[in-house]
């Protein structure tokens, strides 16, 4: 007999509960309470969000403003010219 391969896949998890990977789903929609992610994987989503956020903050203050109501004086149109 050939012994089973260690496996990080959900496969595991779910044969420690039902046995069958379509019921565990069944019982995560039914058990959200119960349901909770790992530390390790919060704290990485956690830090790669911030990561992003520096990014984008970094990318704003680079770039150069735009001005998105120019005066009128310079030539600006909207649509509420009148034609007297």
């Amino acid at each position: 007999m050939t012994r089973r391969k260690k496996t990080r896949s959900l496969a595991d998890k779910v044969q420690i509960r039902t046995g069958k990977r379509k019921d565990f789903k069944k019982w995560r929609h039914e058990n959200p309470d119960q349901v909770t992610s790992s530390t390790r994987f919060t704290q990485k989503k956690r830090q790669q969000r911030k990561l992003q956020a520096a990014r984008k903050l970094a990318r704003q203050e680079a770039a150069e403003p735009i001005a998105i109501h120019p005066d009128e004086k310079h030539g600006g149109t909207s649509g509420e010219e009148s034609n007297d």
